[in-house]
């Protein structure tokens, strides 16, 4: 497991320490570039240790996001099946009711869901690579990759099956994330993040 540490200020660092995984610290506040430092580092280990590329799967997540049990196994599971890429769900924890009825009316939550988020997101190394990476960019660097990923292999899944639940604050060091896109949903509502 890495986990990469970018402009990080919370107690994630030695919390993780303590689980024995690759720490990576960065300053550069560009989650694309941190998603890639920390992706390359992974396949790079990996390969080091004799792994082959298509053997190897990249399984992305968030500091802020529970995932459940089961999460991991069902992206290996459909990765031994032949799945290349698969794109998950991520619930907003910490809405209050309306606005999370407001969220769910905006969100597919079916198998085949249009939604990409980072915070769920797991390929095989090979495709990846073929895609070119995350590319380095402030927001929709998941969005990106996955397009690319879509572009190269027809063998990818999007899936509520390994749905996450994901931090719902609203506040961010960035502009067009996904708090963003929740800030507008309270402003549009007139009701505050519990």
């Amino acid at each position: 497991m890495t986990v990469v540490l970018d402009c990080c200020t919370d107690d994630t660092g030695p919390l993780a320490a303590r689980f024995g995984v690759q720490l990576l610290s960065t300053d550069t506040c560009v989650v694309g570039t941190a998603r890639r430092v920390g992706t390359a580092a992974a396949i790079n280990r990996a390969v080091g240790r004799g792994c082959d590329l298509d053997t190897i799967w990249v399984a992305c997540t968030d500091a802020d996001t529970v995932v459940p049990e089961h999460w991991l196994t069902r992206q290996l599971t459909m990765a031994g099946e032949g799945i290349d890429a698969v794109i998950g769900t991520a619930v907003p924890a910490g809405l209050g009711p309306d606005m999370y009825r407001r969220w769910v009316r905006r969100h597919d939550l079916t198998e085949g869901h249009p939604h990409v988020h980072g915070a769920n997101l797991g390929f095989r190394a090979d495709i990846y690579l073929r895609a070119g990476g995350f590319p380095e960019c402030t927001t929709g660097e998941d969005v990106k990759l996955v397009q690319r990923i879509r572009a190269i292999t027809p063998r990818w899944v999007a899936t509520h099956r390994t749905s996450v639940r994901t931090s719902g604050r609203i506040d961010s060091r960035v502009e067009g994330g996904y708090a963003s896109f929740l800030a507008e949903l309270d402003a549009e509502l007139g009701e505050e993040v519990i």
